[in-house]
C-alpha cells in the first residue's frame, strides 16, 4: 500500500517582512486610486477597495509594497514583466521545465526526455496567479478543477533566474502539491478554501487577491457605515487601529503570518480565516516550537521574525514593549537604496549616533555608508529556500553574539517539552489534547524524539475527545502500524460517522479493509476517496492496489491510465502500467 502521513502544510516561501505600523502625516502622498464601491461580505469584510475610497493615498502607497502585491492574477498585460521565456533542468530529478507565454496566458511545462531526446512525458499547465511580491522571488498557482496547486518552478530575484520551487530540489511532484488554507491565508487577502486539509477552493478562490487593509485592521463594514452616516465625523470608528492595541495584541497580528514555529495548529472548530485583529491569535491557532539547545545552529530561523525579536536586547530592555511596528510600517516600503537610511532613523529613535563603538572610518566603508542594519540585522541565506535570504531580527551587537539565556528557558511546567510561542500572558495554558496531538504529530515528522509524546497524547485524546474525526483517524493509523487492521476498520468507520467528507479517511479505510480481506468494500471506499478528492495521489494509488488485490485487472488498468492522465510525471506508475498491459 502507498500510505503516508501528510507532512508540514507550510510551503511558506517568499513571505514578506513588512508588518503593521502607525499611519503618519508625513507619508508620501499619491494620486487617488479609482476604487469600486465597497461590497460587504457576510462576515463584514468590504475589501481594500472600500477602504481606498477615503484612504486613497495610503492605499496607493501600500499597493506598491511587497505585501500589497503578494498575489496577483495573471493577465496579458503583466506577461511582459515576467522574465520570459525561461527554462530549468534539475539534474537530481532528471526533470526539464519550460516557462512561456502563449495567447495571453502563462504556462509551465514539466517534461522528461529519453535517450534520443524524445519526450518520456510532458505535462503543461496554465498558471492563474503569481504568488509573492518579488522580495526573494515569486511562484505560480495552477488551478485544476476546484483545486489549486503550486507550480514546480519559481523565479528567484537574487540570481535573476528560474529554478525549481522549494521542496522540488530532490524529489519530483509535478503539479500535485496542493495550496492549503494554512499557507494561502498569509499570501493573499481573502482566500476562499472549501476545506482546510486539501487544495479544494470555492468557485471564486479569492475574494481579494493581495494582502489588504482588513488583514491588519479587521472587517471594515461597520466602519464604512459609520463614516458614511456621519460624514467621517464619528469618534466610533468600529475598526481596529493596531497602534492602540497592547504590544502583545499588535504583535499577534504580525505573528499570524510572520512566525512559523515548528507547528501551527488551528484550535478545535477554528480555521485560519477566523483570526481577527485585536483578538489573541492563540484563540484561533497555536504556534509551537522545539526548545532551543545551546549547541543548535543559529541560522535555522526561516519565518521566525517574532521569535528572534523576542530574543533581542532591544525587546528585553523594553520589557516586551518593542513592537514589530516600532521599525516597520506596512503602508510604506523604502526602496533598496533608501532602506539603510530609513531604518537608521528607527534605530536612532532609541540610540544616539555616538553610542556606536565602530570607528568612523570603518562605518564609512559599509555599503551603504554608516549602515546600522548592515551590521546588526545582517541578511543571510536560508537553508530551507534556495537563492533566498532573510534579515536577522535578533539585532545582535556583534555577529557572533550568543543567544541570551532566555532563549533556553521558554517552556513552562504545563508544557515542558515545547515552546508555545503565542501563549496569552497571564492566562492558564490549557491546550486541548487534539491541538497538542496535531502539534506532536507534525513535529515528530522532523524530530523523531517526539514520537513518544505523540503516542502519549494520542492515548489521552482517546479518553478525552474520542468524538473527533482526526483522533479516530490517528487511532486507526496506530492500530494499522501495530498489525490490528480490524480495530483500525472500526476506528475509521467511526471517523466517517463524525466527518463523512474527508477523502483521507476513506482511503485509509480502503487500506484497512483490504488487510482484513474485504476487497469489494475496500474498492468502494477507495472509489469514494477518489470522488471526494480526485487529485489525492495516495488515494488513487491505494485504490489501484485494492483493484489489483481483488484481481479486477481491467479496472486497475483503467485506474492507472486515469492516474497518469493526472500525474504523468510518475515514472513508477508508467512502469507498472507497461507491465500490466504486456
Amino acid at each position: 500500500m502507498w500510505v503516508g502521513i501528510s507532512g508540514s502544510f507550510f510551503a511558506r516561501f517568499f513571505l514578506q517582512r513588512q508588518v503593521f505600523g502607525e499611519s503618519r502625516p508625513d507619508r508620501p502622498d499619491s494620486s487617488v486610486v479609482p476604487c469600486e464601491k465597497a461590497q460587504t461580505a457576510a462576515d463584514g469584510y468590504v475589501g481594500s477597495a472600500g477602504c481606498a475610497r477615503c484612504h486613497a493615498a495610503i492605499y496607493a502607497s501600500f499597493s506598491r509594497t511587497h505585501m500589497g502585491r503578494s498575489l496577483v492574477p495573471v493577465t496579458p498585460e503583466m506577461l511582459s514583466t515576467l522574465h520570459l521565456p525561461g527554462s530549468v533542468y534539475n539534474q537530481q530529478t532528471d526533470r526539464h521545465f519550460s516557462i512561456f507565454a502563449r495567447a495571453g496566458k502563462l504556462y509551465v511545462s514539466e517534461f522528461q526526455t529519453g535517450a534520443q531526446g524524445e519526450d518520456v512525458f510532458r505535462d503543461t499547465q496554465p498558471i492563474g496567479w503569481i504568488l509573492g511580491g518579488d522580495a526573494n522571488g515569486f511562484g505560480g498557482i495552477v488551478q485544476r478543477g476546484s483545486y489549486l496547486f503550486e507550480a514546480p518552478v519559481s523565479y528567484y530575484t537574487a540570481p535573476g533566474e528560474w529554478d525549481v520551487s522549494p521542496g522540488y530540489e530532490t524529489r519530483t511532484g509535478g503539479f500535485n502539491r496542493p495550496i492549503l488554507a494554512g499557507c494561502i491565508s498569509c499570501h493573499s487577502g481573502r482566500p476562499q478554501p472549501a476545506d482546510q486539509d486539501t487544495g479544494k477552493f470555492k468557485p471564486v478562490p479569492f475574494e481579494q487577491f493581495a494582502i489588504g487593509c482588513e488583514n491588519c485592521h479587521g472587517p471594515g463594514a461597520e466602519h464604512v457605515r459609520a463614516m458614511e452616516k456621519t460624514g467621517g465625523l464619528t469618534t466610533q470608528s468600529f475598526i481596529v487601529n493596531p497602534n492602540k492595541l497592547s504590544a502583545e495584541l499588535e504583535n499577534n497580528i504580525c505573528m499570524s503570518c510572520h512566525e512559523g514555529g515548528d507547528a501551527r495548529i488551528a484550535r478545535p472548530g477554528k480555521t485560519y480565516q477566523d483570526f481577527r485583529p485585536g483578538q489573541p491569535l492563540d484563540d484561533t491557532l497555536s504556534i509551537f516550537m522545539v526548545p532551543l539547545k545551546r549547541d543548535d545552529p543559529q541560522n535555522e530561523d526561516h519565518l521566525q521574525q517574532y521569535f528572534e525579536m523576542r530574543l533581542s536586547k532591544c525587546y528585553r530592555a523594553s520589557a516586551g514593549q518593542l513592537r514589530c511596528a516600532t521599525c516597520h510600517d506596512p503602508h510604506v516600503e523604502p526602496t533598496s537604496a533608501a532602506a539603510a537610511a530609513y531604518f537608521n532613523t528607527k534605530c536612532m529613535d532609541c540610540h544616539v549616533n555616538h553610542m556606536c563603538t565602530l570607528p568612523a572610518a570603518a562605518r564609512a566603508r559599509t555599503t551603504p555608508e554608516d549602515n546600522c542594519i548592515g551590521c546588526h540585522m545582517p541578511r543571510r541565506t536560508t537553508p530551507k529556500i534556495a537563492h533566498s535570504s532573510l534579515t536577522n531580527h535578533r539585532i545582535p551587537a556583534r555577529a557572533a553574539e550568543p543567544l541570551p539565556d532566555e532563549a533556553f528557558a521558554m517552556t513552562t511546567s504545563e508544557l515542558p517539552d515545547l515552546v508555545h510561542l503565542n501563549r496569552v500572558p497571564g492566562r492558564k495554558d490549557a491546550l486541548p489534547a487534539t491541538t497538542l496531538l496535531q502539534a506532536y504529530r507534525e513535529i515528530a515528522n522532523q524530530h523523531p524524539e517526539y514520537e513518544a509524546a505523540y503516542q502519549r497524547t494520542l492515548s489521552e485524546a482517546e479518553r478525552t475527545d474520542p468524538n473527533h474525526a482526526k483522533v479516530q483517524e490517528q487511532l486507526a493509523r496506530r492500530e494499522l502500524n501495530n498489525g490490528n487492521a480490524q480495530q483500525a476498520v472500526r476506528d475509521l468507520q467511526r471517523a466517517i460517522e463524525l466527518d463523512p467528507q474527508r477523502a483521507q479517511t476513506y482511503s485509509d479505510l480502503a487500506e484497512a479493509l483490504a488487510k482484513v480481506g474485504k476487497l469489494e468494500e475496500a474498492i468502494a471506499s477507495g472509489e469514494k476517496a477518489v470522488s471526494l478528492d480526485p487529485y489525492d495521489v495516495l488515494a488513487r494509488k491505494t485504490l489501484i492496489d485494492c483493484l489489483i488485490a481483488a484481481k479486477r485487472y481491467d479496472k486497475a488498468v483503467a485506474a492507472m491510465d486515469r492516474y497518469l492522465e493526472l500525474f504523468p510525471d510518475d515514472g513508477f506508475m508508467r512502469k507498472m502500467l507497461a507491465i500490466a498491459t504486456q
